[in-house]
Order: structure tokens, then sequence, then C-alpha cells
């Protein structure tokens, strides 16, 4: 979660600024410990099979990429309202918030604003309404360096919101979602320019239009990869299977569809997709993978010194997963790297990405 203000804070709040450095110090400590730990792995490995080892290292780069082209999302943005709670209170309570702050939300414009603090020059499609959220949420990714030409907005629309609860017992959250706003058709994704592009990332809602939208990519602009988000069960979610090469899924989205383990999951989206990759986050158990032609592999969670904040940690997760693909990452290293930076997100609150840092290695 990005907050949406550019204000600086207030004369109370800059302790709790310094602290929150501070503590993404100490976790970016340990981040690099396990890098290390992973990449002597790799080495032992490497050597034993007579190979060269390859380097894993956490994201963190802001090294610009902008010969690789624009990464296009298309989804939905979202006014997110967050409570802090100290923990979540039973039916019919009253409780005092901790504090409380409004920020733009989405998946895919969350995971946006990921890859843009990565380097990736982004662009975001969807549909806003004709109201003051609109607006914040416009000056919010035009903060991050997201490009908006393509929004729509409705006239006489109400922007979608979330109403949000967040413990900090344990960092979980609690999300109550208001929409009645139109989602962009594929009359409007036709009017969307697909010159300069280096991916397509789509969130799998409105499968019918999403489907027309990935037809027109693979056969207006065939070298651009195509990435979905499965999220959530939705009817003619199935028609999203063929066409991306690398599928996203969720827990909660294998879970619908009656599994309990990610590989029987993996194993059956790969034989019904014509996708060459295909991951799911897993949650705390971290996450797994099958490529085409290969074979189930679990990545294990980091898990920061204390979970503050675990909204938003798919968006993150899925950033990170295509990141470390257009970076020319293998399967293995980009999800790697991918459970490692939502695994740092959890340890602070909001979606953050240090601006000032180098590679992680040993």
């Amino acid at each position: 979660m990005v907050d949406e203000t550019n204000r600086q804070p207030p004369d109370g709040d800059r302790g709790e600024t310094a602290s929150l450095r501070q503590a993404l110090g100490e976790v970016r400590r340990e981040a690099q410990q396990e890098v290390a730990r992973i990449n002597r792995q790799l080495r032992e490995r490497s050597a034993a099979e007579g190979g060269a080892a390859s380097v894993v290292s956490v994201p963190t780069r802001l090294d610009r990429l902008r010969n690789g082209g624009s990464v296009l999302g298309v989804g939905i943005a979202v006014l997110d309202l967050v409570n802090e709670v100290e923990v979540y209170p039973a039916e019919d309570d009253e409780v005092r918030a901790l504090a409380m702050r409004r920020v733009r939300g989405g998946n895919v414009t969350n995971s946006l604003a990921v890859l843009s603090q990565l380097g990736h020059p982004c662009r975001w499609a969807g549909t806003l309404g004709e109201d003051p959220a609109a607006d914040l949420i416009l000056a919010d990714l035009a903060r991050h360096g997201i490009e908006t030409r393509d929004a729509v907005r409705v006239p006489g629309g109400t922007t979608p919101t979330s109403s949000i609860l967040l413990s900090r017992a344990n960092g979980s959250r609690t999300i109550v979602h208001f929409r009645d706003l139109p989602e962009l058709s594929a009359d409007d994704f036709g009017r969307v320019s697909l010159d300069g592009l280096a991916r397509v990332h789509f969130e799998g809602r409105n499968p019918q239009e999403t489907a027309r939208m990935i037809r027109r990519v693979r056969e207006e602009a065939p070298d651009v990869p195509i990435s979905v988000e499965l999220e959530k069960r939705r009817p003619g979610i199935e028609e999203l299977l063929h066409g991306p090469q690398l599928l996203l899924a969720s827990r909660a989205f294998a879970r619908a569809g009656g599994f309990e383990d990610p590989g029987d999951f993996l194993d059956d989206l790969l034989v019904r997709s014509d996708a060459r990759l295909c991951v799911v986050a897993w949650g705390a158990e971290g996450a797994a993978f099958l490529a085409r032609g290969g074979h189930v592999q679990r990545v294990p969670a980091y898990v920061p010194t204390k979970v503050v904040d675990t909204l938003g940690a798919g968006d993150v997760f899925n950033a990170g997963v295509i990141h470390g693909l257009m970076q020319r990452l293998s399967a293995a290293e980009a999800v790697t790297q991918a459970v490692t930076l939502a695994g740092l997100k959890c340890g602070h609150p909001g979606i953050v990405v240090e601006r000032e840092s180098s590679p992680l290695s040993d």
C-alpha cells in the first residue's frame, strides 16, 4: 500500500519515520544473511554438478530500465481507508483506531508502484469516477512516475473504496470493498497504444472483456509477454488461462478450486492453460512454481523479525516475479526474489522499496 500524499510528516511523526528507517535497515541486514545463505547453497549445488552458479540478489536497485519498454498494467484503482487497531474487534464491539490513513490501492496499481520503484517505466489503464478520490489516485500514480493517459473517467461515477482494519497484533488485514463503477471494457482497451511495451499485466477480473484484451495483445503485439493475476474465482475465469505466458495465482484462488496443496494446484493449472510458467503465493509457507516441462518447486517464505502489515503483500510478490523475469533471471531466482521482497514488505507499513540500496550479496 502506498501513501497518497507528498506531505512531510508532522513533527511528532518524524521520530516514527526514523524508527521505521532503522527497522528497515535491520530487515535488510536479515535479508542479506538470507540471500547469502541461498547463494552458498547455489554455489555448493553448482560445484557438485560441475556448473556455474547463478547469484541471487534482492531486487531493490533503482537502475533505470528505460531501454526495455514500459509495463502496462490493466486493472482497478481504489481509495483505501486503513484503520489500525490493536487487535481485530469482536462483532458488535466499539474500538478506537490507533491510526488512520488514506492510501491508493488496487492490485495492479500496487504492483506498478513497486515496479516503478524498481526502475521500470509503467503505465496504467483502468476506470475512475469523477470525484476527489479519483484525483487523489491520479496524483499518487503521477508521483510514482506511472503514466495514466489511458485511464477512463466515468461521468458521474464514484471511485471504488475499501474499508480496511489492520491488526497490529499480527499484521492481518480485513477488507470490506465497495464498487459500482464499470470496469475497463475491451473497446476502451482498443484505444490503448501497444507501442513501446515490454510487458502487459492484467488483473484477472471481468473475464470476458479481459480475454478480448489478451487476444488483441497476442494479435497486434505478439512479442510482448502477458501476465495475469488470478486472485479470486470469478465466472468465466477459465477464459484467461489461454494467451498469457505467466499466471500468478493466490492461495485463495487455489483453495476456492478445492486445492490444499500448491503442487497439486500448479499441476492442474498448467494442464488447463498454455502458460509457460505458473506461480502461486502461499502466504506464510512461501510460494511454489511450475515451468512447462519441469516439476513443481517450492520456495520458503522470508519472515521478517516482526510481521507489521500484510496488506498488499501479494501485489509486491507479483511485482517481484515480473521484475525478476524482466531481468532475465530463471524462474527459481525470480520467485526467490519475489518471496524475499514480499517478506520485507510485511515487516513495515505500506509498499516501500528502499531508494538508496545496492544488490544484496554475500
